[in-house]
């Protein structure tokens, strides 16, 4: 199997990718534990500040030693340098706000899984013919489900998932798959500030949990 499968698989058989940032490197750590005990084995890290490079390196220093079966992506890559600054890091697989030819044509023929943001179908269409297969539409709650019934047909080899404005109840996460998604992105609804500033892990933990029974259920 190839490595974008194993990615693919992954990502789609928990149905969820959470997606944090902290500044902190013991949180960021602290974090993907939470994440790996409640069930999850593909996360995405956003490269959002100064010390998402650093902390992300670290991260995949402890995945190698603690949690080996764990995938780790990069997010918010934006170019080139950046898909090759996080490839030497060890990233698993990479996901941008939009779709980038250059950061394509560097990392699909690496058998990198490349995920880039897209809103219209004419960007879906120009990542489709790049060689991506797994969408992200974003931002979800600008296109909302009824987008992705709408293309779902058209696209019928591509795999979605939105990012941005899916919450963890089961009437929101039901009605993206009931449209057609295959996972869905879960940020700031599920990793929330609030819970990163308490370093409330437990209920990082026992939330992501729900959201993995709910998804469950509905497969």
């Amino acid at each position: 199997m190839t490595k974008i499968q194993t990615v693919t698989n992954a990502i789609i058989n928990q149905g969820i990718l959470p997606l944090y940032y902290n500044v902190d490197e013991n949180v960021t750590l602290d974090i993907l534990k939470s994440l790996y005990k409640a069930g999850i084995r593909a996360v995405e890290y956003t490269s959002r500040g100064e010390a998402a490079l650093s902390n992300f390196t670290k991260m995949i220093e402890v995945r190698n030693a603690e949690m080996p079966e764990m995938l780790l992506g990069i997010g918010t890559i934006k170019n080139v340098k950046q898909a090759e600054e996080y490839y030497k890091a060890g990233a698993d697989f990479f996901i941008s706000p939009g779709f980038v030819t250059e950061v394509a044509a560097f990392l699909i023929p690496k058998d990198l899984l490349y995920s880039p943001g897209c809103m219209t179908p004419t960007e879906i269409i120009a990542a489709e013919t790049a060689g991506v297969t797994f969408i992200k539409l974003f931002p979800g709650n600008a296109l909302g489900p009824g987008f992705m019934s709408a293309i779902k047909d058209v696209f019928p080899n591509l795999k979605f998932m939105p990012t941005g404005g899916v919450d963890t109840t089961k009437e929101s996460i039901e009605s993206w798959f009931n449209a057609g998604v295959s996972a869905v992105g879960m940020g700031s609804k599920l990793v929330s500030k609030e819970l990163m500033l308490a370093k409330d892990y437990v209920t990082i933990e026992s939330e992501t949990k729900k959201v993995l029974d709910i998804i469950q259920t509905l497969k």
